[in-house]
């Protein structure tokens, strides 16, 4: 975040001294339920905060008095959506990510490098009201010489993003494989889905801004963890990060079933008998899809990954020039149906329109790495637009062309005979090679940062735990199998959540007393209309599985 100094902490009328050894260069924590005898020691009410390699840490209730909460790599493997092209060197794996608690630079330039080796913390102090009551309090009995790592030992700074480049950031996550569903968005929910896509876009731009104004609460936050930790407590950092790595992980699940469909289509006939076990094109495609991707999601350097994720964007670009190549110049026949309401199928239709629009859990990085965060609101509402009229157009333009036999991707249903659809069906084969590294690295990370230190440097271990995750993704979308259902089930339940629940929650929770009651009131229904989504949706969405 531009302007945050590593030396401003909030610390309520108590003070920790941190000595560093110039020669060593090592530090210590102590923790424990005793009372400092200091006659600074507070209240035991009062709080205490640090900032680590995933922003603002604030310490909670534990009994091994950790400072160091899970996830910390979360930040710096989402950060992979928002960086520069020319600044995609910067960032490594988790291999190289120093999770001893290293002192960041602040995003903003600073006219002094000396403040890496001034206090942790200093005596600033804040009214207690300004404190997040929800987080316990914990006391230090001592703390030592935290670690101070030199210049060279710190990544260089992530160039931060021109309000343009923030720009196509924001539709770079908004625009993704949504598209591909929104022709069978309408023939669920009926024409009337315009009106949802722009409610859906109304309110998740509103619940955009909602994270900017909880991440501008206090300094240090910079992820959407760290704000659910400083709303919630540790429990609170724990539920957001699990509900994102979910998030996630659909996504993976949607990209091989994404992948298989359209490969399968294009070798319908294509079969294998080995060991008695026969294959048909669509288990056969499935392993093939995994095989190919496999390699991919080895890699550990994550500029690489941030580049092949660029040339994603490219691909669904092109798929979109398809259908509408396919339209306009082909001249497939028209074959205009559907109703203005589909009421049964609705809440089918909501979690299609709510996955479309489940970019929250990277607007923190956005929002922190652009040079004036004060036009993040602009960037938002600029992006959202975008975002709802290439959805609109994509969902008109493919429902009008095949009706009410479209499927939960229209690319299987342009005709094979035409170049453009051949052009469509291989990009499609093409984009989760681009995309699924990119979204199985930080679930790889989170389960890393677990393991003991010794083999949180383990190639060896990361390979073991990228091809597991791999293979687990391979059996769920193969046990189920239906690219509408997974995508409608993850948007009633996991984006409603990201985008709409938690957002407004924290929001409440982090700045009550400072909200209108125009403002609870609208939240607070936000938040209901959430839950009711979430329960209608994931039962609408099972039902609608085949058999």
């Amino acid at each position: 975040m531009t302007g945050m100094k590593i030396d401003e902490e909030f610390v309520p009328d108590r003070r920790i001294e941190v000595e560093t050894d110039d020669e060593e260069n090592e530090a210590e924590i102590h923790c424990d339920g005793e009372d400092n005898d200091d006659d600074e020691t507070g209240s035991d009410s009062e709080l205490i905060y640090a900032e680590t390699n995933s922003g603002f840490i604030t310490a909670s209730q534990s009994q091994n008095c950790s400072i160091d909460p899970w996830p910390q790599t979360y930040r710096q493997s989402m950060d992979m959506y928002t960086m520069p092209l020319q600044s995609m060197g910067t960032l490594k794996g988790a291999s190289e990510l120093n999770l001893n608690l290293p002192i960041k630079r602040s995003f903003g330039p600073t006219d002094d490098q000396s403040t890496l080796h001034k206090p942790l913390i200093t005596e600033t102090s804040l009214d207690k009201d300004q404190v997040p009551i929800s987080t316990l309090p914990i006391k230090f009995s001592r703390i030592s010489a935290l670690r101070i790592p030199s210049l060279h030992d710190l990544p260089p700074p992530v160039e931060q993003c021109s309000f343009s480049q923030s720009v196509l950031n924001a539709i770079n996550v908004l625009c993704g494989i949504g598209l591909l569903s929104m022709p069978y968005a309408f023939k669920e929910g009926g024409w009337l889905c315009l009106l949802l896509l722009l409610l859906g876009g109304g309110i998740s731009c509103y619940t955009g801004i909602l994270i900017k104004l909880c991440l501008e609460r206090y300094d240090g936050l910079q992820s959407y963890p760290d704000i659910g930790q400083a709303a919630f407590g540790f429990v609170g950092r724990i539920c957001i990060a699990m509900v994102l790595y979910m998030e996630l992980f659909s996504s993976c699940v949607e990209y091989l079933i994404m992948m298989n469909d359209n490969l399968s289509s294009l070798f319908p006939l294509a079969q294998l008998d080995i060991g008695g076990i026969h294959l048909d094109s669509h288990y056969l495609c499935a392993i093939i899809s995994t095989l190919v991707i496999l390699p991919t999601v080895w890699l550990r350097n994550l500029s690489l990954l941030s580049y092949i994720s660029a040339f994603g964007v490219v691909t669904l670009a092109t798929v979109i020039l398809c259908l509408l190549w396919l339209g306009v110049v082909d001249g497939i026949e028209y074959q205009p149906s559907g109703t203005a309401l589909e009421v049964g199928n609705l809440p089918v239709a909501v979690g299609l329109i709510g996955f479309c629009y489940g970019s929250h859990s990277v607007l923190p990085n956005i929002y922190t790495s652009m040079k004036d965060p004060s036009r993040f609101p602009s960037a938002m509402l600029i992006s959202f637009s975008i975002g709802f009229v290439l959805y609109t157009a994509v969902g008109v333009f493919g429902y009008l062309m095949f009706g009410d036999n479209i499927k939960s991707q229209f690319t299987l249903n342009m005709p094979p005979h035409y170049l453009t659809s051949k052009i469509a069906a291989w990009t499609v084969v093409v984009t989760p090679v681009t995309k699924f590294a990119l979204t199985l690295t930080p679930i790889a990370f989170g389960i890393e940062e677990l393991l003991p230190p010794s083999q949180q440097s383990s190639y060896a271990v990361s390979i073991i735990i990228r091809t597991a995750l791999m293979f687990f993704t391979l059996l769920v979308a193969l046990t189920v199998p239906y690219f509408g259902v997974v995508m409608a089930l993850t948007g009633s339940v996991l984006m409603m959540l990201v985008s709409v629940i938690f957002p407004c929650a924290c929001y409440l929770r982090l700045l009550r007393g400072q909200t209108t009651t125009f403002e609870i009131t609208v939240c607070s229904l936000m938040i209901l209309a959430g839950l009711i989504s979430a329960i209608v949706g994931t039962y609408s969405s099972l039902s609608s599985i085949p058999g």
